[in-house]
């Protein structure tokens, strides 16, 4: 449990310090050059994401039990809303890539709206500490993340833009098919568990 948690602090807290330390952060961008700070960003976040993948497949050898579903009908209702939201999920990551796609125009942050939405769909039907931790981790960063980005976007006078309907369809579709990929493939190929299998 330990690497998973300094995995989650490291690169969770790399990605909070636009959040936590603005100013600091363009100080070091600054004095560094963008290139290295970018380069040490990546590298630091690599770290972290590669301490929560080994530490979190350390801890599912030992699983610690902290909920599971009172009964079948109830885990067959959570698993089936955790594949629609993560089906949402696909679809809001796809629009932070797709350019003039009205999800991104009017949600400013679509990613992190993503992971949210990824994090909690999967504390609905994973009741392990380590499930907890991961996943709670997540959703907690990207509450904050989102709140202080959107704070951040009206100090800044941003306003909700316009999205092209032909980018919106191309979002969904681009997020669906990943979502399929994923789930009827990739899933049970990195993680050891078949969603939908």
């Amino acid at each position: 449990m330990t690497l998973l948690i300094a995995g989650l602090l490291l690169f969770l807290g790399v990605h909070s310090i636009r959040m936590l330390a603005p100013a600091a952060r363009e100080r070091w961008r600054t004095r560094l050059g963008a290139g290295i700070w970018k380069g040490l960003y990546s590298l630091l976040a690599l770290a972290g994401l590669a301490l929560i993948a080994w530490g979190f497949d350390a801890a599912r050898e030992n699983p610690v039990i902290v909920w599971m579903p009172s009964s079948p009908g109830m885990a067959m209702g959570l698993r089936h809303g955790a594949v629609l939201l993560t089906v949402l999920a696909f679809v809001l990551l796809a629009a932070a890539y797709v350019p003039g796609n009205h999800l991104k125009a009017r949600l400013g942050h679509p990613m992190v709206l993503g992971v949210k939405t990824w994090a909690f769909a999967h504390l609905l039907v994973a009741g392990m500490l380590a499930h907890l931790l991961l996943f709670g981790s997540f959703l907690i960063w990207a509450i904050a993340n989102y709140a202080v980005s959107r704070r951040r976007d009206r100090l800044a006078g941003l306003t909700p833009g316009s999205g092209r309907w032909a980018a919106t369809a191309l979002t969904v579709a681009l997020g669906l098919a990943g979502w399929a990929v994923f789930a009827f493939g990739l899933h049970g190929l990195l993680i050891g568990i078949k969603p939908l299998g």
